[in-house]
């Protein structure tokens, strides 16, 4: 596929203990912004999504959120986004950004990071989609998730080539490349018959 228009990111709502969280996300935002890649994600001003966010913005590109009406009451929206789209629930929230998107990348993050993610991973294996997915890894924080996938696999739960289509890496210009080439891998459901009794 050519390179992502609109690149949806999942991500903390808070910066983690390390400063090289943000900084890797500042430095993604930058990216971004230098490739014209519009910047897709949960509207928020804090954590690691909002310095995402004001790196893509300083870097003269286009930042759209998606956030939940009690969020945007709560004052964690970013008030200086492109684009603001308020919905009511947390499930019209997922559907939305990735109506928005053509790409998805986790970086750090906790339960709402894994949560956006893994049914990203979900639609793709169930055929629902066939755009890349992605985790950039600062400090090694995606190894034992990159492990388990592994074992997934090992024990029969996963299909290889379900696993081998989703990127793992810390290096941003090997994620934008690896997008750019990326073709898909729609494979059968993971239900195996001979385990479902007639």
């Amino acid at each position: 596929m050519p390179q992502p228009t609109a690149l949806c990111v999942y991500c903390g709502s808070s910066s983690g203990k390390h400063p090289e969280y943000a900084a890797q996300a500042r430095a993604f935002g930058a990216e971004m912004a230098r490739r014209h890649i519009t910047l897709v994600y949960g509207g928020g001003k804090v954590g690691l999504m909002g310095t995402l966010a004001d790196a893509v913005l300083a870097g003269g590109g286009k930042a759209v959120g998606v956030i939940p009406r009690q969020l945007v009451e709560r004052e964690v929206a970013h008030p200086e986004l492109t684009e603001l789209h308020v919905v009511e629930t947390m499930h019209q929230r997922k559907t939305r950004m990735y109506e928005l998107s053509d790409a998805f990348v986790a970086l750090p993050g906790g339960f709402g990071t894994m949560d956006e993610m893994f049914e990203m991973l979900t639609w793709a294996q169930l055929g629902l989609h066939r755009y890349p997915c992605a985790f950039l890894d600062v400090r090694g924080y995606y190894s034992s998730l990159r492990a388990m996938m592994a074992r997934m696999v090992d024990e029969g739960f996963v299909k290889s080539r379900q696993r081998d289509s989703i990127w793992f890496g810390d290096d941003m210009e090997q994620l934008f490349q690896w997008m750019e080439t990326y073709e898909g891998s729609l494979t059968p459901k993971w239900i195996d018959s001979s385990s479902v009794e007639a």
